[in-house]
């Protein structure tokens, strides 16, 4: 601001005792002061005074007499005006939106334990937060956006923080000693399954006297309705780690096991599944009604090594494992003789929750199948979201509510596999099962928790624009082409540390595949390959013969009471803690067995 005034000659003559002719003219000068001046922090103005003796009519610096410097006074509030790029930008207002709601949040918040009458345990199999965040914008862009702005239904959740997943003896873990510390409040080795770190891995005689209590059994003792789901085989390390005591996690049934160890009265994961409400009542001396609803993969593992025993959707000439001749699935029947067992998706259909006591769903010889390949099943298999929905309409008969586990197994396959697609699609399908459990479930009386067991070496880099796509290969902002790495090729914005690497396999929507190949090392021309197709799996920098886990914290999301327990960064055991704290679980067994 610049502002040039005229002093009456008149005036100037009259103050200098000179007359008009011979006075030369008086000149003022007003500069801005700039906001952030050493002198004026707030801005302000410099006015400067002098005679124009060269007669131009500009006050020129030889010429200045005199100067003022005037400070604005410091303001304490900016106008609307001022705030309107702040105010009126969606990135702030939705920020501000959020903070209302955790303000209120936090104002209506009950932080007595026992509040909760349902406990849910969601758990993604190797969900790192890679995984999590290639996932939200896989579905964003599903949804025909950018991608990067959208949420998974976990990802509201009002509370979340971090778990430190090591093993007691590994940097990075495993699913049997991660699972084994969220079910049961106590970490413990790699390997191993509801037994203590005291336990020698293989070895039947050291699990005695080192067997651990569970949140799962905890609720069972307390009256509880009790759950397992898995989309891997039910008998597998994080399921498992449920309800079974097992010195090794690859036990999952007597043929698995080392023969010293059935000689020792060890009994493998399957069995123990089956006789779980014997096992329970023999070490508590209390009287239990059994689990009501299991449902995933893993059938071989039930049925004897004799094809007369094959199931409808058979893939083996011989689908049974058990060397013993016993048919679990007849044991379990006859223990339940009301119980509705099913292996398919016609028999899950059927199932009518309000009046089925309870379930007990093998739907597939293995692990069930990927989502995005489930569609080739062969006698058909329930989502997640269903199954889940399912598990709870058949729970919640009971009046003293129930716990619930649900794993999204194959997450975890994916990655080792290194396919990314069917990784994210698995994530987007427990996203859906987490929203189904909301959206069946009061949040006042239950308690949802959402995590993994651990994490993959899954990376997201580059430099991609906005809204490419996550599957598609790195395109720079402001380009329309690939970006090409030093050795001239394009390269995908998910790879992998480790793996199988490079493998194009088209349509193939089994992520397991991949490993009847060569495992490919070095750098392949991508220039002509759909990297987003089902059966494209990235390249991989350390060949190996499967993608590794990762050792990263985990993230840990949660909504009801006790939820706001879910805070800063755990250890992986304490999972447990918040979910007995919030259900009681503990006080209420024991109230039980003290009757």
């Amino acid at each position: 601001m610049k502002k040039l005034s005229f002093l009456s000659l008149a005036v100037l003559a009259a103050l200098a005792g000179c007359s008009d002719d011979d006075a030369p003219k008086t000149l003022s000068l007003d500069s801005a002061i700039p906001v952030g001046d050493s002198q004026c922090i707030n801005g302000g103005v410099l006015t400067q005074v002098g005679a124009d003796d060269n007669g131009n009519g500009q006050l020129e610096q030889g010429e200045v007499d005199g100067s003022k410097t005037v400070c604005n006074d410091v303001k304490t509030s900016l106008d609307a005006s001022e705030l309107a790029s702040l105010t009126s930008n969606p990135w702030f207002t939705d920020a501000q939106q959020k903070v209302g709601q955790a303000q209120e949040r936090s104002e209506a918040l009950a932080t007595t334990t026992g509040k909760a009458k349902n406990v849910i345990l969601f758990v993604g199999d190797g969900m790192g937060v890679s995984t999590v965040t290639a996932a939200r914008i896989l579905a964003g862009q599903l949804e025909d956006k950018a991608g990067e702005e959208h949420q998974l239904s976990f990802e509201a959740m009002p509370y979340s923080g971090f778990s430190k997943t090591y093993n007691v003896d590994a940097q990075t873990p495993d699913s049997a000693g991660t699972m084994t510390a969220m079910a049961s409040g106590v970490k413990t080795d790699a390997g191993v399954i509801g037994v203590a770190e005291a336990v020698e891995r293989g070895s039947c005689a050291s699990v005695y006297g080192n067997e651990l209590v569970t949140a799962l059994e905890l609720a069972e003792i307390a009256g509880k309705s009790t759950g397992i789901i898995s989309t891997a085989r039910i008998t597998h390390a994080t399921p498992a780690a449920t309800y079974a005591k097992s010195a090794d996690r690859n036990w999952e049934d007597v043929s698995d096991m080392p023969a010293a160890a059935v000689a020792e009265g060890c009994q493998d994961i399957a069995m123990q599944l089956v006789n779980f409400e014997e096992n329970l009542e023999k070490r508590f001396a209390v009287d239990v009604d059994g689990i009501e609803v299991v449902m995933g993969g893993g059938r071989r593992h039930f049925l004897p090594k004799d094809p007369a025993f094959n199931s409808a959707d058979a893939l083996s000439s011989t689908e049974g494992d058990r060397t013993d001749g016993i048919d679990l699935t007849a044991k379990w029947q006859q223990a339940y003789p009301s119980g509705t067992y099913v292996m398919d998706q016609a028999g899950f259909d059927k199932i009518d929750p309000a009046n089925t006591e309870r379930v007990f769903g093998l739907f597939n010889e293995s692990h069930m199948q990927y989502e995005q390949d489930r569609a080739n099943d062969v006698a058909g298999e329930p989502s997640l979201a269903e199954m889940t929905t399912k598990a709870i309409d058949v729970l919640d008969n009971n009046n003293e509510g129930f716990f619930l586990t649900v794993e999204a197994g194959r997450i975890d396959h994916a990655h080792h596999a290194g396919n990314a697609y069917n990784a994210l699609y698995d994530t987007v399908a427990f996203a859906d099962a987490v929203q189904a459990a909301i959206d069946n479930t009061n949040s006042e009386e239950t308690l949802i928790i959402v995590t993994a067991d651990h994490s993959h070496v899954f990376t997201i880099a580059g430099y991609p624009k906005r809204g490419n796509p996550i599957l598609g290969k790195v395109v720079g902002v402001g380009s329309d082409k690939p970006t090409l790495a030093a050795d001239n090729m394009p390269y995908t914005t998910l790879g992998y540390t480790n793996g199988n690497g490079f493998k194009d396999l088209g349509a193939e929507t089994d992520a397991d595949a991949s490993y009847s190949g060569e495992i490919v090392t070095g750098r392949v021309d991508l220039s002509g390959i759909d990297t987003a197709s089902p059966g494209f799996h990235q390249e991989a920098l350390v060949p190996m013969s499967s993608e590794t886990h990762a050792g990263e914290d985990v993230g840990v999301y949660a909504q009801g009471p006790g939820a706001h327990l879910v805070t800063g960064t755990n250890e992986q055991s304490y999972i447990f803690h918040v979910m007995n704290y919030a259900a009681d679980l503990v006080s209420k067994a024991e109230a039980k067995l003290a009757k």
